[in-house]
């Protein structure tokens, strides 16, 4: 009996996706670990991987098409033995109702996400897309990396991308170095293949200004609808304090000295997040989620760290922050962080967390107000370090400085308690020893 390859759902709230491209044709002999298919959903632009062998009987669903429902059958697999041409002509069984539910005998596996174009900002919500770029068989038959729009760039302006080097993680093409290759030689067309159509022109998008009309991916209008949701439905309020850096950082070159030998090195955002977690487990009132008719009130800290990515951001999560040590927390966040921008997160190690925390100061930006990621009630948005002014001991001295500003939803976190939590920060940040006690 043939397989049956539908439209799985890849995240929680998927109920349709875009069948972006079929990386396999009709006759193909694939095993398990080969590459089928790439999907777009709501979330991300992901690559789909046989688990199977088998040979490919039937595409079912033409590579583009948009608004495919989960469950639906997009291709026919013949099992090892079975003849092909019977397999192509079987009828799909009936689709799947269940939303979760991939179908028995599925010859997939849930795709690793992978990242587009970068950007940054505040941390995007749960549905936060985690997209890694696939990579593409160039004429010569190397394989190139590069993001979905990068490619889909190059092949309206008939570049090759075989001749661009990438600029972003991994030597991986992005948009940037497309447009930044405007004198390439257009892509040679294979034997046999129609040119690629020549660029279309700059189309004016306000007024006399020239530009072009960009199609959102199903990633991009899950952030707009997400975010906007956020500002419209949760009424957000800030708190900002400044925090003296100094004996942090004195401790965390004594701490990273004694780690050397292990080859652990800490980070100033591992103590902060540490600094949050203990913080919120020292104010639980501030470790909350509004939820309708209810409060959520938990019992651990566990931290969403920002990490910007190709086409946004992603929040993996690290859990128990306040009971782990620095040691802990630095591994755990160094290994989070290099799998995000790899595109080698699985969907429990972003999802969750009781609270976020984003930290701009690696670009120089002194304070920002970040947008809270729902369902979580607060998000930490952490400044530059920066020499400034700063009275110690009731005299005027030279400190490092660091602000930090708290988005609180007031459904669930009064003003008194998000003062508390940010006096809690701030006191953990100045006098970090109490973090280890």
């Amino acid at each position: 009996m043939p397989i049956e390859l539908k439209m799985p759902a890849l995240s929680p709230t998927m109920e349709e996706g875009t069948l972006a491209k079929w990386l396999v044709k009709e006759g193909d002999v694939v095993k398990s670990g080969d590459l089928l298919a790439e999907i777009e959903t709501d979330k991300a632009t992901m690559e789909f991987e046989a688990v199977d062998e088998g040979t490919i009987a039937k595409l079912l669903v033409p590579e583009g098409t948009d608004g495919v429902k989960v469950g639906t059958v997009i291709a026919m697999i013949a099992e090892e033995g079975e003849d092909a041409g019977a397999a192509a002509s079987a009828q799909p069984r009936a689709v799947a109702t269940d939303a979760g539910e991939t179908g028995a005998g599925q010859p997939a596996k849930a795709p690793t996400p992978e990242p587009q174009e970068k950007g940054y900002g505040a941390s995007p919500t749960q549905d936060a897309p985690l997209v890694k770029a696939q990579p593409q068989a160039s004429a010569g038959g190397d394989r190139v990396k590069a993001s979905p729009l990068a490619r889909r760039i190059a092949e309206q302006k008939g570049i090759d991308l075989s001749g661009i080097t990438g600029s972003g993680p991994n030597g991986r093409i992005v948009k940037a170095d497309i447009e930044n290759a405007g004198g390439l030689a257009p892509r040679a067309a294979a034997p046999g293949q129609a040119p690629s159509a020549a660029p279309q022109a700059a189309v004016p998008v306000a007024g006399d200004i020239p530009g072009e009309t960009i199609k959102l991916s199903n990633m991009r209008k899950t952030i707009a609808r997400r975010l906007t949701e956020s500002k419209q439905t949760v009424p957000h309020f800030y708190l900002t304090v400044d925090c003296n850096l100094d004996a942090l950082l004195k401790l965390r070159g004594d701490l990273n000295k004694g780690l050397e030998a292990r080859g652990i090195k800490l980070s100033v955002n591992d103590l902060l997040i540490k600094a949050l977690g203990v913080a919120l487990t020292d104010v639980p009132n501030a470790n909350v989620a509004f939820a309708g008719d209810n409060l959520l009130k938990y019992s651990r800290a566990d931290i969403s760290m920002a990490v910007a990515i190709e086409g946004g951001l992603i929040t993996p999560v690290i859990t128990d922050v306040a009971n782990k040590p620095l040691s802990k927390i630095a591994q755990e966040a160094k290994d989070l962080a290099l799998r995000a921008r790899d595109g080698k997160l699985a969907p429990h190690e972003y999802q969750g967390g009781t609270a976020s925390i984003s930290n701009l100061g690696m670009y120089g930006i002194k304070q920002f107000d970040a947008v809270i990621n729902p369902p979580q009630a607060m998000i930490m948005a952490v400044g530059a370090g920066e020499k400034r002014p700063y009275v110690v001991n009731d005299s005027l001295q030279i400190a490092t400085v660091m602000t930090a500003t708290g988005s609180f939803d007031h459904r669930a976190i009064d003003g008194a308690v998000g003062a508390e939590l940010m006096a809690a920060f701030k006191r953990l940040v100045e006098a970090p020893l109490g973090m280890l006690a």
